[in-house]
């Protein structure tokens, strides 16, 4: 299990009706709270019509940070609700707006409360989660002619083994980069020396970042 929070791929949106009330979420992935603002922005610009354009965010490698907005809902019943939800999913730089166009009945302090953390969690059962993991880097020179072979049995181990395939250099030789975690790192070279008869032989090169992996 990654020590990291886990953050969402791609942006989605999720309307839901409650008492002819609409809840429009959309929930995006950011990269900082500045990028967080600008999607709220962006999305009060779009539904400049709307009673409420109700938010939350989480941003940080370890989601130390957040924010959340009622944007003129009684207080507590829509911002709170909805990073509540971003919380108990465990995710970060991620940012939540529903936009609220009223139906002519009042939903009260539980209903609100309800609608605007519903309409975050539903869209987010939609969304592709991706994981954060701390990788190491490995680098394997192979020669041009065998790289179209190596590339496809790179790619199948790096999806077995929580890994990332990282960028390809050409030069001499093509030079696969692959972030791995440490402890798959003496599987990885076992495994290249054993499609190669023991002539290729990956690089540690002992840099590490955080990544995001694909679940």
């Amino acid at each position: 299990m990654t020590e990291y929070p886990a953050t969402i791929a791609t942006a989605v949106d999720h309307e839901l009706v409650i008492k002819k009330s609409r809840f429009l979420a959309h929930v995006a992935p950011v990269a900082s709270p500045e990028q967080a603002d600008e999607v709220i922005a962006a999305i009060k610009k779009q539904y400049w019509d709307a009673r409420h354009n109700c938010s939350a965010q989480v941003t940080g490698l370890r989601g130390d940070r957040a924010r959340s907005s009622d944007d003129g809902e009684p207080s507590g019943t829509a911002g709170m609700p909805m990073l509540e939800v971003l919380r108990r999913r465990e995710l970060t730089d991620v940012v939540a707006v529903v936009t609220r166009y009223f139906g002519g009945v009042k939903l009260g302090a539980g209903g609100l409360v309800r609608a605007y953390s519903s309409a975050v969690s539903e869209a987010l059962d939609l969304a592709v989660l991706r994981d954060r993991m701390l990788l190491s880097q490995a680098t394997v020179a192979v020669p041009h002619m065998d790289a179209g072979r190596f590339d496809n049995a790179v790619r199948d181990w790096v999806a077995e083994h929580g890994a990332v395939l990282g960028e390809t250099t050409y030069s001499a030789d093509a030079v696969f980069e692959v972030w791995a975690p440490a402890g798959e790192l003496p599987a990885f070279e076992a495994d290249v020396a054993a499609m190669s008869a023991g002539v290729w032989h990956p690089l540690v090169t002992g840099a590490s970042r955080v990544i995001d992996v694909p679940r």
